[in-house]
């Protein structure tokens, strides 16, 4: 998609950036602020990452189960600025335990002799240029040659989007995990396959992103199995070494990350992934079992594609966007591994706008969920400085009013445009 005026669109972009930064600091935390005040609720450091650093310290430094009680009290201590009383009804209902694979700790290890404080201001910039990096890498990879003007655009865009600022904001592992899938992306279309194998493996510290792609990837490896072996393999050593080194660790690990993952779905109210979330639990489990089965007869129709093809780069986009669809846990930081979506309909938009209505329709409603956010919080960001704040803040919800639908409208624009690529055209080899 061409921006006429480059500059112009430059300008547009760092106003929605920071529209949407000030929407953040000045309505949506000053309503939590507020809101914690008139319940007496706990604010502490609230980074998401907290529970992870202190169960790997305690762990690798004390030889603590980052699994116990008494972690998660401390975390509690730290995340919550007290721990939970379970006698107040007010207080949250999500533990902050540490419900990740014990194999985690092996990304975090460089951290535990530094306060925390510096940690997260670390993470931050790092998470931002791993942000950044992976935009280029995604685009690289769909072959769209912008201009340095309309990257800026594009990056600009990534960061002011609230699944990034989210993700920022909470130091979330899921930032690392996007940044490892477009790295292992990028050595699977380099013929790095082993490599590309290391990588994914080392994302699995969130298997619920992860596993589609692994699954399909793995098929994909078997359909010509003497020229892909390298990455079935590189991924299974990864992740058996990653294994075998937490099992010596804390031997039994798995089976209390299995029970503090199913506990914390029960006390953060998980009500099921995004369709059973929109549907009934019967519908929306009918409808995840035919987008899964869609989706598997398009990835082995290019099974036998090169990693470098149009095709492979369609699949992979789409897999990724079904995976955070199914998943059961409707967060929007894990929407940063939709980017190489965003950019593959944002290239092939003229493309699929001159199809049939039914695109031009799903390509409306994905530009209007992409930018709602923005343009709202801009508006919102604008009038903190000219209404009282305690009415200014009962509107925070409104730009996230499509956080739930873009998922959706990105299935239908990634998929119709799968269909085009795989049906409507013949498979062309890729370009060296």
């Amino acid at each position: 998609m061409p921006w006429k005026n480059p500059k112009l669109g430059v300008v547009l972009a760092v106003l929605l950036f920071a529209g949407m930064w000030l929407y953040v600091q000045r309505v949506l935390v000053g309503h939590g602020r507020s809101y914690a005040a008139q319940h007496n609720l706990p604010r502490g450091n609230l980074s998401d990452l907290y529970s992870r650093w202190l169960g790997t310290r305690e762990l690798l430094l004390h030889h603590r189960d980052p699994y116990s009680q008494e972690i998660t009290t401390e975390i509690q201590q730290g995340y919550y600025g007290r721990p939970l009383d379970p006698n107040r009804k007010e207080d949250p209902k999500d533990q902050q335990a540490f419900a990740y694979p014990l194999y985690v700790v092996f990304l975090l290890a460089p951290t535990v002799n530094q306060p925390f404080p510096e940690v997260a201001r670390a993470a931050q910039w790092a998470f931002t240029l791993l942000l950044v990096i992976s935009v280029f890498v995604w685009i690289r990879l769909l072959r769209w040659r912008v201009s340095p003007t309309t990257f800026a655009i594009l990056v600009i865009m990534t960061l002011c989007s609230y699944p990034a600022i989210q993700g920022l904001k909470l130091q979330q592992l899921s930032l690392l995990v996007s940044a490892l899938i477009a790295g292992s992306a990028a050595l699977l279309v380099s013929g790095q396959l082993a490599a590309a194998g290391v990588l994914l493996a080392l994302a699995s510290i969130k298997p619920q992103l992860t596993l589609p792609l692994v699954a399909w990837l793995f098929l994909w490896a078997l359909c010509r199995w003497q020229e892909r072996w390298s990455f079935m393999v590189g991924f299974s050593l990864t992740l058996a070494s990653l294994l075998g080194g937490a099992s010596y660790l804390l031997p039994g690990w798995m089976r209390e990350f299995l029970a503090a993952a199913a506990a914390y779905r029960r006390y953060t109210g998980g009500k099921g992934s995004l369709l059973e979330v929109l549907l009934t639990p019967g519908w929306g489990k009918l409808a995840m079992f035919l987008l899964v089965l869609g989706t598997a007869y398009l990835g082995l129709r290019v099974r036998r594609e090169p990693a470098a093809s149009p095709a492979f780069f369609t699949v992979f986009s789409l897999v990724l966007v079904v995976t955070v669809v199914i998943v059961p846990m409707v967060a929007p930081y894990n929407q940063l591994v939709f980017l190489p979506a965003v950019f593959l309909v944002l290239k092939q938009w003229r493309n699929l706008w001159e199809r049939t209505l039914w695109h031009r329709l799903a390509l409306v409603l994905t530009a209007a969920a992409l930018l709602w956010p923005s343009l709202s919080a801009s508006v919102l960001a604008l009038a903190s400085f000219l209404l009282p704040a305690p009415i200014i803040q009962k509107t925070w919800p409104i730009p996230l009013f499509t956080n739930l639908f873009l998922p959706l409208t990105l299935v239908a624009s990634v998929g119709l445009h799968a269909c085009i690529t795989l049906f409507s055209e013949k498979l062309r080899p890729a370009e060296p």
